[in-house]
């Protein structure tokens, strides 16, 4: 009993040394980009216990509610830039995934339809019923899951770059050209990249970018391999591409009643092309869709100063 207990002690001081050490990350990331002398309207960060597990997000800012959902190979981190700007006019929101960041990452429940339910579930919590939903890659597919079963509770939404699961011909967009990773999991896989995490994001920073030099930049990398390090995290990481079998019979039937709410697609000219935007108008009936030159799939990095203020226009509308 006695070494039982020391053990659990054990845990819960690493526990809180990896919070510690996350919340000092965070606090210096969000100084670089709010500056010193903004630091007290910075983002706040958060945890709330939703269906079973808990969340961790940041807030920041007052009015109408927008809720930020990241994509695999990030965290809510990536919104920082964003946050900024909306939270002038906007109670902000940016949750970490299920499994991501310093969300719990429990064995299942990574279908995007379970994923948006745990985002759900914290809105509600925190008071709002009616919000604006963006959402990047995996976050995508997660943001569509929302608003397709939450309709009257999104007033917009925006989608980001990547491609909706089970719409229209899919399994052709440019991203399953490099179809290993979305069958890259279990056991094996956890075994290749434990420790070397890092290897393997770079892959999809590298790669999924118009020029891997203007990618994300190294202090984000360091930021993201350590959270995606955590005990866990990569697992999460593989089921949400084990769940796209699921997602996709799932979005096929939501795609039958398409959404009511403006949407925005925003993509990049070397990455989703003109294929989310497609995809966006088959689920859809008010749809704006905008190509970004010259960007690749990291839109929030490869092209800051042209995507902020066009999420910023589209949600204060």
């Amino acid at each position: 009993m006695k070494n039982l207990l020391n053990s659990l002690r054990t845990i819960t001081l690493i526990q809180t040394i990896r919070a510690t050490v996350y919340t000092g990350l965070l606090a210096l990331a969000a100084a670089a980009v709010f500056g010193a002398s903004a630091f007290s309207q910075a983002p706040q960060s958060r945890f709330a216990d939703v269906n079973g597990i808990r969340i961790h997000y940041l807030v920041s800012g007052k009015g109408d509610p927008v809720v930020l959902l990241h994509g695999y190979a990030e965290t809510s981190h990536m919104w920082l830039p964003l946050i900024e700007r909306l939270a002038k006019s906007h109670t902000v929101i940016a949750p970490d995934l299920r499994g991501f960041g310093q969300s719990s990452a429990p064995p299942d429940g990574y279908t995007k339809v379970g994923m948006a339910q745990d985002i759900h579930a914290l809105v509600s919590g925190l008071g709002f019923d009616h919000i604006g939903l963006v959402g990047h890659d995996i976050g995508l597919m997660v943001a569509y899951a929302y608003a397709a079963q939450y309709p009257k509770e999104v007033d917009r939404i925006v989608l980001m770059d990547a491609f909706l699961p089970g719409v229209g011909n899919w399994r052709d967009v440019w991203l399953l050209r490099d179809l290993w990773h979305f069958h890259f999991y279990g056991e094996t896989a956890l075994g290749l990249v434990k420790g070397r995490e890092r290897i393997y994001l770079e892959h999809f920073w590298n790669d999924f970018a118009a020029d891997k030099t203007h990618s994300v930049p190294e202090r984000d990398r360091k930021f993201y391999a350590a959270a995606y390090a955590q005990p866990g995290h990569m697992r999460a990481g593989f089921e949400v591409f084990r769940a796209f079998e699921q997602d996709a019979k799932d979005f096929e039937q939501f795609a039958k009643t398409p959404l009511p709410m403006p949407m925005l697609v925003l993509t990049g000219e070397k990455a989703s092309g003109e294929f989310l935007i497609q995809q966006g108008r088959l689920v859809a009936t008010n749809v704006e869709g905008i190509v970004i030159p010259r960007s690749g799939h990291w839109l929030m990095e490869e092209a800051t100063d042209q995507v902020v203020p066009k999420l910023v226009e589209f949600l204060n509308r």
